[in-house]
């Protein structure tokens, strides 16, 4: 279904992304007392009682130069107003009408687009006196609204429902949901959100000279060779010593709340300095989440004059990340838009070995011979049995041994067994689980 489009604008610290969490139903907005959180467009699927709606989070609106960040910000917040069907013109009623509200109000009003006011932190007696000064900005009548309580949400659907288009019916595809969910992910400054402008085709995403910029964890809908792809920009990630910052550690850990909602993760490295401590890191923690993986070179335009950088990048990839032996290492400039075919095509394959399934009569055909050539050890003099094997699920693989003192196997010989797994049944660079089940013995009276 194709829904309308509410866009949430107003100044800065007036509450947008608490009324943007509140119409969604869920905290996905980062939400903080100082202003200027939010800088990119932020979208969720809005409802509110039977008013369903596609709604855009934006930056606060600031005069500034059209070059500089905050310039760049209001660019985003314009472009936002345009593709609305409807716009939430939002007003700290506390603090009443401002004259940093004036010029936006007209900004909005000169748009064409349908406008609602929303006289916003009005819970209390302070709170409506400024919402009834609201009335000056010309816009209609204000609707006194608490996005921190829930307050007010029945006139705001009754004002939803008069301006909203229907929503358009659109036949699902073949695939159903949402499609193949593919997080960005590195270290600050590595060019992650301008990928992802390059792929998409457009400046949807904030970019610049200036580390950190991205803030929230932004999903944006894509297709790439006719297959559904939900692309997720994430917030660079730094070592957890360095960021002292509240504002950073809700923005790393909404980026760590999309590598677990993700099916594959792109680690994406400055080519010009690739393999810093910070990438083992990341990718050690996308491991460890069992998410499939690939490894984006990105700014390799700067780097490809370099004979044989390339080969000896995958050799250091393969001696630093064992643990993900075989991962598919991508040069790429997300500026040029170079190696976006090849970047899809890796994450393509990296789900479908993440999902795949091996029959249990291959898994223990490959075991016999396994044992054979290297068995396991003894332990107090009585050899570790293992009888069998079986894959339990997908989605990382996850193989299932039984046996006997299995909880002495040694961590060595488990490495074989999962290097054997991955070799014998081609998963290159997918996490594998190993979980060992010893059998329970019968003359055990304990």
């Amino acid at each position: 279904m194709d829904l309308p489009t509410v866009a949430i604008v107003g100044r800065p610290n007036v509450g947008k992304s608490t009324l943007f969490n509140r119409l969604v139903g869920r905290k996905l907005a980062l939400v903080d007392d100082r202003p200027g959180v939010t800088r990119d467009r932020r979208e969720g699927e809005g409802f509110i009682g039977d008013v369903a709606f596609r709604v855009i989070d934006t930056a606060g609106l600031e005069e500034a130069d059209a070059d500089s960040l905050l310039g760049r910000m209001r660019a985003q917040t314009e472009a936002a107003i345009l593709e609305a069907d409807a716009v939430l013109f939002v007003i700290d009623a506390r603090a009443g009408v401002l004259p940093a509200d004036r010029p936006f109000a007209e900004l909005v009003r000169r748009s064409g687009c349908p406008v609602i006011l929303i006289a916003n932190k009005a819970e209390g007696g302070a709170g409506m006196a400024g919402a009834y000064e609201a009335f000056s900005l010309g816009l209609g009548d204000p609707i006194p609204f608490s996005a921190e309580h829930g307050e007010g949400l029945g006139s705001l659907q009754d004002a939803l429902r008069e301006v909203l288009p229907e929503p358009d019916e659109e036949d699902e595809d073949e695939e159903g949901g949402k499609g193949l969910r593919v997080a960005i992910v590195g270290r600050p400054n590595a060019g992650k959100s301008t990928l992802i402008n390059r792929m998409i085709g457009e400046d949807r995403l904030l970019v610049g000279p200036e580390a950190g910029i991205t803030r929230d964890s932004i999903s944006l809908d894509w297709e790439w060779r006719g297959r559904r792809i939900k692309l997720h920009d994430t917030a660079g990630m730094r070592r957890r010593a360095r960021i002292d910052d509240k504002l950073e550690k809700l923005a790393v850990s909404d980026g760590l709340r999309a590598v677990r909602f993700a099916e594959v993760v792109v680690v994406l490295l400055d080519a010009t300095i690739p393999f810093e401590k910070q990438d083992l890191t990341i990718v050690d923690l996308v491991e460890s989440e069992g998410r499939a993986l690939v490894i984006g070179l990105n700014k390799w335009d700067l780097v490809a004059d370099q004979p044989g950088l390339l080969k000896s990048l995958r050799e250091d990839c393969t001696r630093l990340l064992p643990q993900v032996r075989g991962v598919s290492v991508v040069p790429l400039s997300g500026l040029a838009g170079e190696g976006i075919d090849k970047l899809m095509q890796a994450v393509v394959d990296a789900s479908e070995v993440w999902s795949r399934r091996v029959s249990t009569a291959r898994i223990n055909a490959w075991l016999t011979d396994a044992l054979q050539r290297n068995p396991p050890p003894a332990v107090s003099g009585r050899r570790i049995k293992i009888r069998y094997a079986t894959q339990v699920k997908s989605r990382p693989p996850h193989f299932a041994l039984f046996g006997n003192q299995l909880d002495a196997l040694p961590k060595s010989y488990t490495r074989y067994l999962v290097n054997g797994l991955r070799e014998a049944f081609d998963l290159p660079g997918t996490p594998i689980r190993l979980s060992l089940r010893t059998s329970k013995n019968p003359f055990d009276k304990g």
